[in-house]
């Protein structure tokens, strides 16, 4: 699981010097920039073989062969939909296992970032697997009963049905999906939660709660975050970050969050997730179609096709994720301009900025194209130049 909050993300040069240190954790850039491009990598061929496994399958014919096979084995038409995939998804997941291995156990440890043990690394990744698969399967079974229900307009229904799951997701999660996978207390400070209310009173903000979670039982890294819509609203920050910084550091963290709030970034990001998702689908759903006769298809609703549709589906994202970035980027701006101006001072975060990097092992100066395709926040450097240039 992973918090979108204030955090600078992997993958993440002219360094900054040195002499940025702060309480303990020295700017590495040598280091970080080592660690991202490593992670980065990995990312990016583990994704070019899953995909290029597909095209393959597709290209040779392969896919007519399994479906037959597939429909006989399993009688139901359901059931061989769920068997197809199945066959299809086991030797890229074994292919690419490896990879996810390296990023998020070997290469974590030997950057000196995890407190996962091997047991425990295996066990977290069962958990998000037993949770995904269960979303993953439903909506493989919406997108087909759609397909067969309403051929060309298969994606009408498809956007609608996933706007109101994310909707519901976002409702839910907080309280239903990230316990299972942290422990989430309220914050025993009393003078930290006192500065924390007096912010969400300014602002005009009703939250549910403040909690803290073990954060550290897998990571040295620090996170923090507003979670949830309605009810289901509220504050979360990790116990790394509660255990290294200040209390202005980490008051200026949630100035941060809370200008992702009071600007309705959470409902902005919905309502744009859902217009990109039905702009995405028609057009997938044309391109689906166009490209059947290429492999030899005949029609969108037989098995052997669901595998081009997923291709086409992950070029889309492909070319939709840097343009999401973009508008992340943009948001992540505004909240720190709203930080330094709540705070009366940029000084807070910028140190809690440059802290974060630090222990988070980000590269505070990527390349341009890197952080355009990848990055969901700005460069540190950016977003320290960004903070300093606010007029208070």
């Amino acid at each position: 699981m992973a918090y979108e909050g204030i955090a600078l993300p992997a993958p993440q040069p002219s360094p900054l010097p040195t002499a940025q240190n702060t309480e303990g954790f020295p700017l590495q850039p040598l280091r970080a920039k080592a660690y991202n491009r490593a992670k980065l990598l990995i990312a990016v061929v583990s994704s070019a073989v899953s995909f290029t496994f597909v095209l393959l399958l597709l290209a040779s014919g392969t896919t007519p062969q399994l479906a037959p096979w597939a429909r006989a084995t399993v009688s139901p038409d359901y059931g061989a939909l769920l068997l197809f995939p199945a066959a299809i998804g086991v030797s890229p997941t074994l292919l690419t296992l490896p990879f996810g291995f390296y990023s998020s156990y070997t290469l974590e440890h030997r950057y000196t970032l995890s407190n996962q043990s091997l047991g425990r690394w295996a066990w977290e990744r069962l958990k998000g697997t037993l949770i995904s698969m269960p979303l993953g399967i439903a909506h493989l079974l919406l997108v087909y009963y759609c397909i067969e229900s309403f051929q060309q307009w298969w994606w009408l229904p498809v956007s609608a049905a996933l706007a109101l799951v994310s909707i519901v997701l976002a409702r839910l999660a907080p309280v239903l999906i990230f316990p299972l996978f942290y422990k989430f207390v309220p914050l025993e400070s009393e003078s930290l939660k006192e500065r924390i209310q007096r912010l969400c009173v300014n602002a005009g903000v009703a939250v549910q709660g403040i909690f803290s979670f073990d954060l550290s039982k897998n990571t040295k890294k620090a996170n923090a975050g507003f979670t949830g819509i309605g009810k289901a609203k509220r504050i979360i920050l990790g116990d790394t970050l509660l255990k290294e910084f200040s209390e202005e550091q980490i008051e200026a963290v949630f100035a941060h969050e809370l200008g992702h709030y009071t600007h309705k970034h959470v409902l902005k990001g919905i309502f744009i997730s859902i217009l990109s998702t039905v702009v995405g689908l028609l057009l997938t759903a044309r391109l689906y179609q166009w490209s059947l006769a290429v492999f030899g298809l005949n029609s969108i609703a037989e098995l052997a096709a669901l595998p081009l549709l997923a291709l086409w589906l992950a070029l889309f994202g492909l070319v939709t994720t840097p343009l999401g970035n973009m508008l992340s980027r943009h948001f992540e701006r505004v909240a720190d301009t709203y930080a330094a101006r709540t705070m009366g001072t940029a000084t807070p975060f910028v140190s809690a900025l440059r802290k974060l990097a630090a222990m988070n092992l980000a590269d505070p100066n990527p390349h341009p194209l890197v952080e355009f395709m990848f990055y969901s926040h700005p460069s540190l450097t950016k977003r320290i130049r960004g903070v300093e240039a606010v007029r208070l």
